[in-house]
């Protein structure tokens, strides 16, 4: 399977940094930051690139959070970040990939937040609040509606670095 692209959510206390996406895929969605892997490129070395390129910050390091993969054709590496709560990063902020905005977790995964994508709203507690890593595995139908969503905890993640 092609994992071709990296997530991360940026964690500062009890809100996460937020993409709401001008482009295709998942336009107008709220989402992580995140994008497509470069020839010769680690899928960590990928989210650090990614993070700096659409929000301006600089990290040196991201905790890897497993994959997403969807209809057995592709997929994502996820990794997390928590900034301290006094990180100050002015928000919202207009860039060539969307609107970045901080949101609240418990905003994020309401079940009435259309606004978000369904599958993000079932995985991102566990991102933050639980220690192992995951594939969670996301089933669309020809309307881009999440049919199943599974996890299947990973026994290792050392591919990822």
């Amino acid at each position: 399977m092609n994992l071709a692209y990296t997530i991360c959510f940026l964690r500062r206390g009890e809100d996460v940094l937020m993409l709401n996406r001008l482009k295709s895929p998942e336009m107008g969605v709220w989402n992580g930051v995140g994008g497509k892997l470069e020839s010769g490129e680690t899928p960590k070395a990928c989210a650090l690139r990614e993070i700096q390129e659409e929000t301006g910050i600089r990290l040196i390091d991201v905790q890897e959070k497993g994959i997403v993969t969807w209809n057995n054709e592709g997929g994502m590496y996820v990794f997390i970040a928590t900034l301290p709560l006094n990180f100050t990063y002015e928000t919202p902020k207009a860039t060539n990939e969307g609107i970045l905005d901080w949101k609240s977790i418990s905003w994020l995964i309401d079940t009435q937040n259309g606004g978000v994508a369904e599958h993000i709203k079932q995985a991102l507690t566990l991102f933050f609040n639980d220690p192992k890593s995951y594939e969670h595995r996301c089933y669309f139908n020809d309307k881009g509606q999440l049919e199943t969503f599974t996890r299947i905890p990973l026994q290792t993640h050392s591919h990822i670095e």
